[in-house]
């Protein structure tokens, strides 16, 4: 008597091809519902940010090859002739110079300044609400407000410095009509405007900042300043990334408080890249290099940007 074994057919092991394309199409339907409801909801929105973000953009590189005076019917294409008389201009190395200048001592003060503010504000004491309400109040205010009101007060006749700087015997200086005046007090008006909100947005971080390892610093012996810099400053770190690069990108376009305090000057000595860009552009009529000037402060911010991104945000502690 022989042992014979039967193997399946390999036909009833598999299941019909028909049975596994109609099941692979009603895996395949959801997910292209999903595609389209996607689609549908992300198409307008990225069709304003194409209308009004990104078109603009590529119709300004396009115009920075030109030279145009907004009048001629027609812009003549000069190809990169802007960009090397920009770069071979001493003014316009100096204004990018001046804007280095302004961008590194407005974030640096804003930042030092509002995250001590921060820390005053987070103790437990009367009225800690109301001031830092006021501190932040001018964060709200336009910037042609408050360079009025700045104006006001650095009048060396009648104004606010002229009785403080009387308390020591001394002159008012000539803030805005001074070439060696004119850069600290507009950023004294951009710190003052600016610094409110870094406060809040400091303070906002330290509240919820975890307790427990407060306290477990504390009890470990930690003192005052060790606890701030071995814990506190590390757990805000992810706060100060975000505010270092809102604040540079903020400083960089800086326009309304130089355009009505002192218009670029005097002698040029308050002129940063966005007053220039405007100068170039309306009082000028040029065009082309103001268009060569905006992409210039485009590769720069986003230069920042992905450098800050790329190396700053590993010393981060999320």
């Amino acid at each position: 008597m022989s042992l014979t074994t039967q193997r399946p057919a390999l036909t009833e092991l598999s299941a019909p091809p028909s049975r596994v394309s109609e099941s692979g199409r009603k895996a395949r339907r959801p997910r292209r519902k999903g595609y389209k409801l996607f689609v549908l909801f992300t198409f307008p929105n990225l069709l304003l940010i194409a209308v009004f973000a990104y078109w603009p953009v590529i119709g300004n590189i396009c115009l920075s090859l030109t030279e145009w005076d907004m009048i001629a019917p027609t812009p003549l294409f000069v190809g990169i002739d802007n960009y090397t008389k920009l770069f071979s201009d001493p003014e316009f190395l100096g204004v990018l110079r001046l804007t280095v200048v302004w961008v590194v001592v407005i974030v640096g003060v804003s930042l030092t300044a509002g995250l001590s503010l921060a820390c005053l504000f987070n103790r437990k004491s009367h009225g800690s609400t109301a001031v830092s309400a006021l501190a932040f109040s001018p964060h709200i205010l336009s910037g042609a407000a408050v360079a009025a009101i700045w104006l006001f007060i650095f009048d060396p006749n009648y104004g606010l410095s002229r009785a403080v700087f009387g308390l020591f015997g001394a002159d008012s200086p000539h803030w805005t009509t001074s070439s060696s005046w004119a850069m600290p007090a507009l950023i004294i008006v951009a710190v003052w405007k600016g610094i409110g909100f870094v406060a809040i947005v400091y303070l906002a971080a330290l509240q919820s900042m975890p307790t427990d390892v407060l306290e477990a610093a504390r009890l470990d012996g930690a003192g005052a300043w060790q606890t701030f810099r071995h814990i506190t400053l590390p757990l805000l770190s992810p706060t100060t990334f975000f505010l270092l690069i809102t604040q540079v990108i903020s400083a960089f376009q800086s326009f309304d408080v130089i355009a009505m305090m002192t218009s670029g000057g005097p002698a040029g000595s308050t002129t940063t890249l966005s007053w220039f860009i405007y100068q170039e552009g309306f009082k000028t009529f040029s065009a082309g290099t103001a268009a060569a000037s905006s992409m210039v402060m485009f590769v720069v911010l986003m230069g920042v940007t992905v450098f800050q991104m790329r190396f700053i945000e590993k010393k981060v502690h999320y």
